[in-house]
């Protein structure tokens, strides 16, 4: 249970760097969204969910 908080609190960390970082970048990026369909955008978060599923397999020693 103790490394799920600790991914939530990284996933936290990795969208407020984003934030700080590139506010305007951030908002245009989330304009653009807006603007696709959602079998688009579905698509996209299947991709980023997979790619997630392999870095995670791959650091953990897989």
């Amino acid at each position: 249970m103790a490394d799920l908080w600790a991914a939530l609190c990284l996933v936290a960390i990795i969208e407020g760097l984003f934030l700080f970082a590139s506010p305007g970048g951030w908002k245009r990026a989330a304009a653009q969204l807006l603007n696709l369909p959602d079998e688009h955008v579905r698509r996209i978060g299947g991709v980023v969910l997979i790619l997630g599923l392999l870095a995670l397999y791959l650091v953990r020693g897989g």
